[in-house]
């Protein structure tokens, strides 16, 4: 009878053990979400995004004030329509503008949220257009190549 009993309590303690791990590494993938604040929608257009994917954070000033709803493609403008779900807790300027920061070197990607200084706030529906694109850094790379290939094929001889 003691025996049983322990093995019971061991199983249990392994059990809250699991689901504690489980718990973590959702939260540390960005996979889990428990915000129950009410929110609204917000829709915003990219050139690039790079590597940024839905759930992923909004940011503002470092905080998390949303998360990512959805990424879809507009066949029209040829660009990367965004659906931002923001906290209703935190009102932004409707000439506030987006951009796709990364986190670190090379970190996940967000969107980051710079307050504009307009006297009305974005409500649920709005549209934001001053949005800046992800920096891929292929594209960098590539662009200092090129300029630096530039510059010793046709400057080589003055130095």
């Amino acid at each position: 009878m003691q025996r049983s009993k322990n093995d019971l309590w061991v199983g249990l303690f392994v059990l809250v053990g699991a689901a504690a791990i489980l718990f973590l590494a959702l939260q540390a993938a960005n996979l889990l979400n428990l915000s129950f604040q009410p929110t609204y929608q917000v829709e915003a257009k990219f050139v690039n995004i790079g590597g940024l994917k839905p759930k992923s954070a909004v940011r503002s000033g470092g905080v998390v004030v949303g998360r990512v709803e959805s990424i879809t493609f507009d066949d029209k403008t040829f660009q990367a329509r965004v659906l931002l779900a923001l906290e209703k807790r935190y009102s932004f300027p409707k000439d506030s503008s987006l951009k796709i920061l990364t986190s670190g070197l090379l970190g996940d990607q967000y969107v980051g949220i710079e307050a504009g200084a307009d006297d009305k706030n974005l409500v649920d529906g709005d549209v934001v257009t001053a949005t800046q694109s992800a920096v891929v850094l292929e594209n960098l790379i590539g662009q200092f190549l090129y300029s630096k290939a530039a510059e010793g094929g046709s400057g080589g001889a003055n130095k």
